[in-house]
């Protein structure tokens, strides 16, 4: 396992915990892709470049007073972390939310590159399958 690009992942999940915009951004590569375009809520699409994802951080944590994040496994697949994990946001109205969804993270020189969501870890698997090298 890397446990550089776990470690990676693990110091991103925090920071976006803590809703630290500076530790993100030196964990990211400036060309960072954030496709959450199979997401079921408002802000699903593709976020190109930390200025665009930026943008979705913002509006995420304005939706959200409180985001914990629990991973249930850190799954090392060549550049990319697979994180199966449940979701637990409060709203600034009082209303809870819960979602289960799969995360990959794509490390490339030690940032992050590309972070995708998934609703269903199998799917995630099977993409880091396709675009990871075979011989593992």
């Amino acid at each position: 396992m890397s446990q550089r690009n776990v470690e990676l992942v693990r110091k991103a999940l925090d920071a976006y915990m803590r809703r630290d915009v500076q530790a993100l951004r030196g964990l990211a590569d400036p060309d960072v892709e954030l496709d959450w375009s199979a997401s079921r809520a408002w802000l699903a699409g593709v976020y190109r470049g930390f200025n665009e994802t930026l943008r979705f951080y913002e509006d995420y944590f304005e939706a959200f007073e409180e985001i914990v994040i629990e991973p249930d496994r850190f799954i090392d697949v060549g550049d990319s972390v697979v994180v199966p994990n449940v979701a637990h946001q409060l709203g600034r109205h009082g209303n809870e939310v819960s979602a289960r969804s799969t995360l990959v993270f794509t490390v490339r020189n030690g940032k992050l590159l590309r972070i995708r969501l998934f609703q269903e870890t199998e799917q995630a698997l099977e993409a880091v399958r396709l675009t990871e090298p075979t011989d593992l």
